[in-house]
This record gives C-alpha cells, sequence and structure tokens, in this order.
C-alpha cells in the first residue's frame, strides 16, 4: 500500500511538474542572450571648467540591438546642467547616462555629444565612460566600450 501511494504521489509530481514548467525541456527552450560586442570612440575636451563629450557607439555583432546605455562618470562634482542632450540623464553628483539608440550588427549608432558644466573650475578631470545597459546581450569583448580618460584644462582633445 505505501508503495503504491509513492508510486501516485510520484506521478502526480510529474505531471504538475511538466504542467506548470511547460514540459519536459522548458528550461532549456528559453532563447539565450544574444551576443554583442559594444565599443565606444570619441573625444573628451576640458575649457575653462566645461567639460565635452563626444562619441559614438559601434557593435560588431554578430547580433544588432535595439539600444544600450553609456554612462560618463567624472572625478569632479557636475555643475547645474540645463541642457543635457535628448536621451541623457543625471544620476548621481557625478554621473550621466545616454541611450545609444539602435546598435546595427556590424554598425555604428546615433552620435552622442554631452557638454558639461563643472561645480568647480578644475584643472583636470578623468572621465570613466563604459556600459550601463547592453539589452542584456553577452558581450565578450568589454574592454573596448570601458574607457579612462584623464582630460587637462587646456582645450586639448583628448581621444579614445
Amino acid at each position: 500500500m505505501r508503495n503504491r501511494l509513492m508510486a501516485a504521489v510520484s506521478a502526480m509530481a510529474a505531471t504538475v511538474a511538466v504542467t506548470v514548467l511547460g514540459g519536459p525541456g522548458a528550461a532549456s527552450a528559453a532563447a539565450p542572450a544574444p551576443e554583442a560586442d559594444v565599443a565606444y570612440h570619441g573625444r573628451v575636451v576640458l575649457s575653462d571648467g566645461v567639460l565635452g563629450v563626444w562619441l559614438v557607439p559601434e557593435n560588431s555583432g554578430p547580433a544588432a540591438l535595439p539600444a544600450a546605455t553609456v554612462r560618463l562618470t567624472l572625478s569632479a562634482d557636475l555643475g547645474r546642467a540645463e541642457g543635457l542632450a535628448e536621451g541623457c540623464a543625471r544620476i548621481g553628483h557625478r554621473s550621466v547616462v545616454c541611450e545609444t539608440g539602435a546598435l546595427p550588427a556590424r554598425g555604428a549608432g546615433r552620435h552622442v555629444a554631452v557638454v558639461l558644466p563643472l561645480a568647480v573650475k578644475a584643472r583636470e578631470v578623468v572621465v570613466r565612460i563604459d556600459t550601463a545597459w547592453n539589452g542584456g546581450a553577452v558581450d565578450r569583448v568589454p574592454g573596448n566600450n570601458e574607457h579612462t580618460v584623464l582630460a587637462l584644462d587646456t582645450g586639448d582633445a583628448y581621444v579614445f
């Protein structure tokens, strides 16, 4: 009697598992994350207490991305950023995020230009550029979307 009861419970559990989880192998049927290699290329200029960052996001593929988000983190506090570019938002005292728009496989996204006044005029600013979000894609070469740039208050362009 006990063995029949255990067999019945096991059969019911298997039926519930198949029904709730979507059948055998349902977990393995989930689509894998797309693979995309996001990179940023551009320049940083610091002049008279105002930092300018111009960059182009690129995707080496193999999958296209509907969008990504680039993060700019400064070593100095931001001043009043009244006119941030469309698609950009300030997050904290030293960071700004900007959406890249669609990134085609093996192609460039839209140009991103941000002008950021500093709270206090600085002789130099370190700018870290990285990806805050890439649509859940796997990026096997993350080094080309992470840059650290030292910009001196000379008006010269520092390329990354």
